[in-house]
Formats: structure tokens, sequence, C-alpha cells
């Protein structure tokens, strides 16, 4: 029997007992005494029984006084036995069924689908908290705000407790604790615990990386150990100061004290919350629905600017199964034009075929072009990020300043955005530090107390531009020319244009600074940067004014799958070269051409002498014509440098779908990749800068190269 069944058995006994029906009470004692039953309890069982059959074969009822007080303390010490074995067994269950739980858990958090959803969407809950924080800085009562931080906290610490992530759900709770705290009025949200909960945010940050590296079998790296975290997270819910937080180094802005209730809250049970991937048009009353529509906040000259919720529902795609989707989108294009071009459809005089023909280009152009938009998210999710850094910059800087953010809903193709991180926070972090003056300077120079970075996105034709503006001291010409000079860089006679001054600071090592300091100053970033932009086939340019500040100008396609190209032929090949390097193409003239002495074969082009390329001998093929004046001439700019290409013909413009050339092929000197034109036949992509700066190797390296690759 089990414990409530003994129990049951007993309570009969005992009420048979007190009804003075003694021979039923002798025949569930009985029962009782041949159950398995604890040691102790067995042989008291088995006393009261024998007492109970004594008073049976006397005839009596329990008359004597002794022998029933023996009998009631029996049955009382008999049910105490009985109720402690049945917690023991319960609590035994509640081991159990715990263990049980924890083996799902642990069964769960190696499930790489969910961990990977988990990621994913902490991350976006994180973006909120990072935005949702900086508003609260300058509106701290501001109730919106406050539930949507609140709301992505809790969210996270439901779904690190449903995959048991203990760390990162204690202190989700507890930071959800401050913040419940500060929804209520009972704590308001000074720039202290501001820098707490970021902190927070970032510890959170930090953890995901680790679960993301392990789910990649990489490795995470040291253990993060949250009590210090955690033990002034708690000082704080007590109603204490924050008193081991980090200190700033001096500068404007002073830090005001907590001011916290002295309220005491109860931990709640960690509620999993599951969300589903929609997006509501408009807020409605339920947690889980408010939670999914909060949209990032922006400051803005002091308001609070709401992201744009777009009125649509969604679904997580996993990008590998995108680009297989655009691949196969090329390939169908590939093939209409292929049909569409073949010289027993061309000719034809069917109208019925050629309207069909014309039918099926429109909806293939149609389908291209919604495949390319899936790749396609807007450039806020990158400018979201800058309000932290010129915060945490400015702060350590001692000194003011406040972004702007336009064109936030501009949409570029994702590669190019996480490509775009790290070039465009190195660029905010320069200006802050040698761009934006000290409060004092600013004042002096008529400028209000706090600076301005503005981040600008908007769509010029098929080009991305992002512009990054401050408002500080701007470039100083002399001091760089002086120090490219100094450097060897440039000789002292030597005049350069405004532009190519400005391009000396990505001259790799090149710093102006005068003291290193842990922001910048040792002339190491800004190379990288120029690379990482011409990487993705885009420019950078400079224009900066003394007193005023300076702009950088980054022009970016829109995507990195599809490149617009002018179609050339040289030889019997033919070659794609990006449009967005190409200036001008023209048929050469008498005397336009000449050979300068150490400097090779030159062109005069509106008054500019610029270095020729013979793209025939770069790329070891035969051309038609090696007469100059018999060829077309094409001017086109890498890395800031222009020079002139030779080719035979000009085919078209035209937009190819880029294909790889595998790893035999891919280093390949002069050739960035592969499409297969209208025709059918393979194109190969040019590398301009590497045709440029390889310009005097011979044709033999090229032709070793694919012999080997073949």
């Amino acid at each position: 029997m089990n414990p409530s069944e003994l129990e049951a058995l007993l309570e009969r006994a005992a009420t048979q007992f007190m009804l003075g029906e003694n021979t039923d009470s002798v025949a569930t004692l009985a029962q009782l005494s041949s159950a398995v039953i604890p040691g102790d309890a067995q042989k008291l069982v088995s006393e009261l029984h024998g007492e109970a059959q004594r008073n049976v074969a006397a005839g009596s009822n329990w008359e004597d006084e002794a022998s029933r007080l023996k009998m009631e303390q029996g049955l009382d010490q008999l049910r105490k036995i009985l109720s402690a074995s049945s917690r023991s067994v319960a609590m035994a269950a509640v081991v159990e069924a715990v263990a049980a739980r924890q083996n799902t858990s642990n069964a769960l958090n190696q499930d790489p689908e969910l961990v990977g959803d988990f990621i994913l969407e902490a991350r976006e809950h994180l973006q909120t908290v990072e935005g949702g924080l900086l508003v609260l800085e300058k509106e701290p009562a501001n109730p919106e705000t406050l539930n949507a931080v609140f709301r992505s906290f809790h969210t996270i610490k439901g779904l690190a407790g449903f995959l048991e992530f203990g760390v990162m759900q204690d202190l989700a709770h507890e930071v959800e604790t401050i913040l419940d705290l500060a929804r209520t009025g009972q704590l308001v949200m000074r720039p202290n615990l501001i820098d707490l909960t970021l902190e927070s945010a970032d510890f959170v940050g930090r953890e995901i990386n680790r679960i993301e590296a392990q789910l990649h079998s990489q490795d995470p790296g040291a253990e993060q150990d949250p009590r210090a975290l955690l033990k002034r997270v708690r000082a704080v819910i007590g109603g204490e100061h924050d008193s081991e937080a980090p200190k700033q180094e001096e500068g404007p802005v002073e830090s005001e004290s907590l001011v916290v209730a002295d309220t005491r809250t109860q931990n709640a049970m960690p509620v999993m919350e599951v969300e589903l991937e929609t997006v509501p048009p408009q807020p409605v009353p339920t947690e889980a629905a408010e939670a999914t529509a909060a949209a990032t906040v922006t400051a803005i000259d002091g308001k609070v600017k709401k992201a744009v919720v777009p009125d649509t529902h969604a679904i997580r795609v996993d990008t590998a199964k995108l680009d297989y989707l655009l691949d196969m989108v090329g390939e169908m294009v590939i093939a209409e034009s292929m049909v569409r071009l073949d010289p027993d459809l061309s000719g034809t005089k069917n109208t019925r075929l050629q309207r069909n023909l014309n039918q099926l280009r429109r909806v293939t152009e149609e389908v291209q072009k919604v495949a390319m938009a899936t790749r396609l998210i807007p450039v806020g999710s990158l400018f979201q990020r800058v309000n932290r850094l010129v915060r945490d910059t400015s702060r350590k800087a001692g000194k003011m300043a406040e972004v702007e953010l336009f064109g936030e809903d501009t949409q570029l193709d994702k590669t190019i955005i996480e490509e775009l991180s790290d070039p465009i926070m190195h660029m905010v972090r320069n200006s802050i530090d040698h761009g934006i003056e000290t409060p004092a300077e600013r004042i002096k120079a008529g400028k209000p107390q706090s600076g301005s970075v503005q981040l600008k996105a908007y769509r010029q034709a098929d080009h991305i531009q992002i512009e990054i503006v401050d408002d500080g001291r701007g470039l100083n010409k002399e001091k760089i020319l002086s120090k490219a000079r100094e450097r060897g860089l440039i000789g002292e006679a030597v005049h350069l244009s405004d532009s190519e001054i400005f391009q000396l600071i990505f001259e790799p090592g090149f710093s102006t600074a005068e003291k290193v300091t842990d922001i910048s100053g040792r002339g190491v970033g800004m190379d990288v940067v120029k690379k990482q932009i011409l990487k993705l086939r885009g420019k950078i340019e400079i224009h900066s004014t003394p007193g005023k500040g300076t702009t950088f100008f980054l022009k970016l396609p829109l995507t990195l799958a599809i490149v617009e190209g002018l179609v050339v032929g040289v030889g019997r090949e033919r070659y794609i070269l990006p449009i967005f390097s190409v200036h001008e193409m023209f048929r050469p003239s008498e005397g336009q051409v000449s050979t300068v002495q150490a400097r090779g074969e030159m062109v005069m082009v509106r008054n500019q002498l610029m270095p020729l390329i013979r793209l025939y001998r770069s790329l070891g093929v035969r051309p038609r014509n090696e007469e100059i004046l018999q060829t077309l001439l094409i001017v086109a700019e890498t890395e800031g440098k222009r020079f002139v290409l030779m080719v035979d013909e000009f085919i078209g413009k035209q937009e190819v779908v880029i294909k790889s050339l595998g790893d035999s092929l891919k280093n390949t000197p002069g050739v960035a990749g592969g499409a297969i034109l209208g025709d059918g036949r393979v194109g190969l992509i040019l590398d301009l800068e590497a045709i440029y700066n390889d310009r005097n190797c011979k044709a033999e390296m090229i032709k070793e190269s694919l012999l080997e690759a073949c």
C-alpha cells in the first residue's frame, strides 16, 4: 500500500474504536498489520491489534481506563509515524520530478534551434533595453519607455529560466525588480542606476555571446562571475546607494545620487513567456503582445522618437536558406535570359510566343526584386548602437555630445550592415575624441556646450549614402600635411587638393594625435575602415571645414549579391567592370597617349595625366588590336587613384549575379568573381584595385596561377 492508503486504513480503525465497533476495528488493524509499513509502525500496529483482540475476547467495551488510554495514545503515535512517512515519500517524488524537469531542461538547452531562437530574441530585447535606458537618462519618468525596458528584461528572464541559463535568469530577475520599483514610483532612474542597468545588460550580452560560441563548438572564453554585480543590484533593491559603481572620469555630467524608497519586494517565481513572432499594428492589453510591440526609442533634441512599428507579420528564416533562395533566383534569371536570347527564339515572328517571353521576363524581374528585398534590413539597427557609444565615449573624454539619427528606415543588405558596424563605430569614436571640443572650448568658440553627432542614411539611385557629421573643430590640413611629410608619405614640393589631403588619414599608422588615449590616437583603425569600405565595393570621402566640423560620406551598394557592371570585350573574352568604379569612356585621339620615363604609358584626360593599363597584358589574352587608336579607353578609379583601361569593345551595361570561382580560382590576381551573362557565356568580374596595384606584373604570373588552379 502507498502512504495515503495506510493513513486512510488507520483513520478507519480509529473511527471504529471511537464508535465501539470493536470487531471491525480488530479486522482493520489486522489489515494494517499485514501491510508493508515502516519498522517502528509495524511493531506498534501489532501491539494495538493484540490489545484490540484481548478487549473483544474479554467482552469489554474498553472499560479499563488504562487499556483505553494505551489504545488512544498508540493510534495517535501511529498516525504521526505514517504522516511523516507520507511526507518523505512526497518529498522524494518532488525531488524526482525536479530531476526529471532538470533533465528535460538540459535537453532543451542543448537543442540548437531553441538556443538559436533564444539568442536572436534576447539580442533584440537587449537593443530595446539599451535604446530605452538612453531615453530614460533624459526622461527618467517616461512610463512607456520604463515599461518597454521592464518587459524586455522580464522576457529575457523567462526565456533564460526555461532553458536553464541560471546566471542570466538570476541577474535579469533582480534588474527586473529594480525596473518594477521605478515603474511604481518607488525609485527614480538616476544616472548611477542607468549605468548599473546598462552594465547588467552588457553582462547578459556577454553571456549570450558565450552561449553562441558553445553552440558553434567554439571557445566561449572565461566564465563570468556575477556575484559582485548581483550584490550591487540587490543593494539598490534594498534601498542602498550603488557605492561600488565604477568611477567615471571627471566630465561635464554630474552623477546624481539614487533616490530609493524604503520598500522591499518579494522575489517572484520565474515565468516562461512565449511570444508570437508577430508585430501588432497597435498596442493590445496583453503583456506578451505589448512586449512584442515595444519599439526602440531614440533621443533626438531631448524628445522621444519612437521607431515606426511596421503593420506586418514576420517569421524568422535561417539566412542560409535565404542565400540558397537568392542563388536559385539568380539561376532562374540566367535561364530566362538564355531562353529569351536563344537564336532560334529571338528571330521568331510568332507574336504569342514573344508576348509570353515578355511576360516571363517581367515576372522573373519581379521575383528577383522581391528575393533581393528579403535580405534588406533597416540601418536603424546599426544606428541605434551609436547612442550608447557616444554616451560612454563622451563621458570618458570629459565632453558632452548628442546623437541625431536620420533615415533609420533606409534599407541595406544584412551582410553590409554587419560589416559596417566596426567602421562606423570607429569613425564616430574618432569624431568624439578628435572632433568634438570640450564644453569650455565650445563656449569659447561660440558654440553650444554640447556637441552634435549626426548619422544620416538615404538612397541615391542604386546606392545608399551614409553621412557621419560632427560639429567639432574640423580637420587641420596643415597638421595632416606636416605629419605626412614627416613620415615620407609625400614630398615637400607636392601640392594636394583638400580631398587628397584628407585621404591621408587613411594611411596605415597615420595619426596627428599629440597623446595616445585608450579611445584613439595610435593611428590604428582608419586604414582598416577604408579597407572594409572598399571590400564592400563602396567609397569614402571627407569634407571638413575648420571650426565647423567634419563629414564622412560613405557610398555603398544596396546588396553584395548583384553588381551593376560594364561588360567589355578584350580579344574573344568578356569581362565585367563594376560600374561604380567607371567615370567615363572614350576613343583616344592622336597625341593623347604618350610614354613618360619611369612611369610608362600615360593618357592625357582633361589636362590630367593618368597611367594606361592594357587589359590584355594584365589578363594574358590576345587582343584584337594592339594599336591604341583602334581601341577604346575607360577612366576608372580605385582607392582614390584614377587610371585608364584599354579594351577592344563596349558590349553594354548589365546587372549580374556574382558567382564565386571556388577555392581553386579564388586567389587569381585581378579577378573578383564570375557571372553568367544573358547569352549563357561566363564573364569574369575584374578586381580593379588588384589590377592597378599589379599593373607592372607580367601576364605569365596570371597564366601560371590559372594553370595551377586547373
